[in-house]
């Protein structure tokens, strides 16, 4: 049986709560509405961290960060980690990658055989956080609301060149692919770092929000003590105290953000419409990394539970799947178990320590049984939080804080904490059964703790003389394109058109 070809699209921080059926439909999103008409739509998909590398590193392994041991966006990810990029090419899948996917470590392939691009954030253990250092802020590189304060327009930054890289190098490969070269399988991943902030955005992206009714966050800021302690940490983290945030500010940053989505938008477009001109039939997979509050009870960016922070998009078009929403809960280590699922390729050698499921029974209509889990142990935690999304109830746990439990289908803003009610007593416990069932706490923290102490010395030794990068150097071996003497020109002419002798 031929193997389907695969195209995965990513994005990153886009909010999940934005895709509640596909796009919103005040969302200027033409290509993504196209794609969700003819996919299942998981409309309530959930990271399995609310960070990028962990995020993405479970999302990859279809394990959750206390198993893939990227706790935090400079823990390493371990070579001895199937990703779907090893399933699939074990399965004879030539496997590429242009963009983001925030490897951290010297393997910066990690069962890709080809990247197009380098990484848009280091590679080293530099962002390294301090459970020993609780309160501490590393100003480098912890976010601060300076991206807030300082959104708007502009025709270039740094992100948008590299977004701008990353479709470019992605056309060609699809272009390359279509002549036909190697009769391989092919699963290309697409991977962005919009709508993430800085919220910047160019001006025609921007001009489509200018009269947008939903610029300011349903829930407005409140005040800091009325906050639950790791919100309160996540604005220590993100310098709060330094910045005054006007409604402004918050107008300016949401609109950006919607613009950047506009912008994704039109890059996707483009690669799908390259998939459709050169006839080449694949399996489309949209899907964001973990999600952004946008000023939702004043918290921005990610690091939460919260719906906003924690909930993705996630579509997929495949022949045989009727299109359709989903409601019932899911998650992005759900991906890995999905893909091979649809390729036809057994995960069985290392399924007693996967995380996800195959999303294709919940596709076709079977009810999920099992709870959607959550982990966060980076920045802005002092012990590692957890979180079980099952039904219409979510449950948070930390040894530092008080439980919470929320109950989505009446209160899907989170407002109002259901753990002290006598009414929900039930549910709390059986929450509570599964989560311990699940997690050893006392373990999970030792492990990061542990984790944390090493890196802090490796870092600190290999920044001391010569330094070795881990970043990846995409290399291409000019004497190998276009035309050289080495080559019959004849050859090259027919074998590099597509069609060919139309």
């Amino acid at each position: 049986m031929t193997k389907p070809n695969i195209l995965i699209l990513m994005v990153d921080q886009l909010n999940g709560t934005l895709f509640p059926d596909g796009p919103a439909d005040w969302l200027h999103t033409p290509n993504l509405r196209r794609l969700a008409a003819r996919s299942v739509r998981f409309a309530n998909a959930y990271t399995a961290s609310p960070l990028c590398a962990p995020g993405r590193a479970s999302f990859m392994a279809g394990q959750l960060p206390h198993r893939t041991r990227v706790y935090d966006n400079a823990a390493e990810y371990a070579s001895d980690i199937p990703t779907y990029a090893h399933h699939l090419r074990r399965a004879g899948y030539q496997t590429c990658l242009s963009g983001k996917m925030h490897f951290v470590g010297p393997d910066q392939l990690h069962g890709f055989e080809q990247r197009l691009t380098t990484d848009i954030y280091p590679a080293d253990f530099g962002w390294t956080p301090d459970y020993r250092k609780p309160g501490e802020r590393i100003d480098w590189w912890y976010h601060n609301l300076g991206s807030v304060t300082g959104a708007g327009v502009a025709e270039i930054s740094n992100q948008m060149e590299y977004d701008d890289e990353v479709a470019f190098m992605a056309e060609q490969k699809l272009y390359d692919l279509a002549r036909g070269h190697d009769d391989r399988p092919w699963c290309l991943t697409v991977s962005f770092t919009h709508p993430h902030d800085p919220y910047v955005a160019r001006r025609r992206f921007w001009d489509l929000y200018a009269a947008c009714d939903h610029l300011l966050p349903a829930v407005p800021a409140m005040d800091y003590a009325d906050h639950d302690p790791h919100s309160q940490r996540i604005f220590d983290a993100n310098d709060w105290r330094s910045f005054d945030i006007a409604e402004d500010d918050i107008r300016r940053s949401r609109r950006a953000y919607f613009a950047n989505v506009s912008y994704l938008d039109e890059k996707i477009g483009q690669l799908l419409d390259v998939l459709e001109r050169t006839r080449q039939e694949a399996i489309v997979l949209f899907v964001s990394d973990h999600g952004d509050m946008l000023g939702e009870r004043g918290l921005w960016f990610k690091m939460s539970f919260f719906e906003g922070s924690s909930r993705v998009p996630l579509m997929i078009a495949a022949p045989g799947l009727a299109p359709g929403r989903v409601a019932d809960p899911v998650s992005t280590v759900d991906v890995t178990p999905t893909l091979c699922d649809l390729a036809g390729v057994s995960m069985d050698e290392v399924l007693p320590w996967t995380d996800g499921e195959s999303l294709l029974p919940y596709a076709g209509g079977t009810a999920r049984q099992t709870p959607v889990a959550i982990e966060y142990a980076a920045e802005a935690s002092y012990a590692p939080l957890v979180c079980l999304r099952h039904g219409r109830w979510k449950y948070t746990r930390c040894a530092l804080d008080p439980e919470q439990l929320f109950d989505l289908e009446a209160d899907p803003h989170e407002l109002e904490n259901r753990a002290g009610d006598p009414a929900c007593a039930g549910t709390l416990a059986g929450f509570r059964e599964m989560a311990d069932e699940r997690w050893d706490l006392a373990r999970f923290d030792a492990d990061v703790r542990e984790s944390q102490a090493r890196r802090w010395v490796v870092y600190e030794a290999l920044r001391n003389g010569a330094y070795y990068p881990w970043d990846y150097q995409p290399l291409r071996d000019a004497s190998d394109r276009f035309m050289r003497n080495h080559m019959d020109l004849n050859v090259v002419e027919e074998a590099q058109r597509f069609p060919r002798g139309e």
